[in-house]
């Protein structure tokens, strides 16, 4: 591949959110025109805390792709799987969980976090302990350089790359190039509710699909400042959902940065601010809900754009691990 290799993707819980737009999709429709870029649709993953519920998951692989297309993803240009259907990915994170200790995995930064943060005490579903593993297999499966991630998953491609160095080793040759992790300058979208990341299962979150009604609502019960209670009130800027928005989706960034400035000293009532920010989320949703409206009444294709890139994608994991068991001298018929 002449371009820069670059994995991404989504577990298959649920429609994606403003949260990814902002976070990831934004970022994957520039890098489909510079990068050789895989798009995973992750429902292996999405089964490792939802092994009870494999309906909602497979419904959503559809769901998830058709946000993709809906955004502007061009399958010509970007490669989008079906990780399920992908054996090499699975036979290399069962082979990668030979090169990483229990003690190892437990104390990734990110899965600690994941694992108090769910309750799961010591009943952690093992395929959730070796999501590591299992992230490595879907990265080196592909040979990607590049992994774009949240600050909070940082610690998932410094294993990977623990991994790799290890594989190398035994090989005694570089049969895989070592990962870098591209952290999005944008962080984390906040809930409307201000109390938590913008989650798909939190109640918090803005789809991609929303209607007029659902932005319009949303915005109008965003948190900002409790102590603003009129309008001549100093409000305060940190915190404030409203100008976390207008950071993330308003281009005249300028004119953001006087409104923070008359919010603080106050004089300035949320309703404005939330009046533009809605303006500006109906714009740029409106084109997505139509597109993906009509995407979604064409399922066939749909369903043509995911077997395709799977089939590419096989063919690509599915070299790269038989380069990797003829690199570390496994046994071949």
């Amino acid at each position: 591949m002449s371009k820069p290799v670059i994995l991404t993707g989504d577990r298959t819980t649920g429609p994606l959110h403003l949260g990814h737009y902002i976070g990831s999709l934004k970022n994957r429709l520039a890098y489909q025109d510079t990068h050789e870029q895989f798009l995973l649709l992750a429902d292996l993953q999405a089964l490792t805390d939802n092994a009870d519920n494999i309906d909602m998951v497979r419904h959503n692989v559809i769901e998830v792709a058709l946000d993709y297309l809906a955004v502007g993803i061009d399958p010509a240009k970007t490669t989008i799987c079906l990780q399920s259907h992908l054996p090499a990915i699975a036979e290399l994170s069962m082979l990668y969980l030979n090169f990483v200790t229990v003690a190892r995995l437990e104390r990734n930064p990110t899965i600690k976090e994941e694992i108090r943060s769910r309750g799961f005490g010591r009943n952690i579903p093992a395929g959730f302990l070796c999501y590591p593993a299992a992230q490595a297999a879907d990265i080196t499966a592909f040979r990607a350089t590049v992994v774009p991630v949240g600050e909070d998953q940082a610690p998932l491609i410094e294993q990977t790359n623990e991994i790799i160095r290890r594989i190398n080793s035994s090989a005694k040759q570089p049969l895989l190039p070592e990962a870098k992790a591209i952290v999005p300058r944008m962080g984390r979208l906040p809930g409307i509710d201000g109390q938590a990341k913008m989650s798909k299962s939190g109640g918090n979150s803005i789809s991609l699909s929303a209607t007029p009604d659902q932005i319009s609502v949303a915005v109008r019960s965003m948190f900002t400042d409790p102590g603003h209670l009129r309008v001549d009130d100093p409000g305060k800027v940190e915190g404030n959902v409203v100008f976390a928005f207008l950071d993330a989706f308003d281009t005249e960034q300028n004119e953001v940065e006087d409104l923070k400035n008359h919010y603080s000293r106050g004089g300035l009532g949320d309703a404005v601010i939330k009046n533009r920010l809605e303006q500006i989320l109906q714009g740029l949703l409106a084109p997505i809900r139509k597109r993906r409206a009509e995407l979604a009444s064409n399922r066939d294709y749909v369903i043509e754009v995911i077997k395709a890139g799977t089939l590419k994608a096989k063919a690509v994991t599915g070299r790269t691990k038989q380069d990797i068991q003829k690199g570390l001298g496994m046994f071949r018929l």
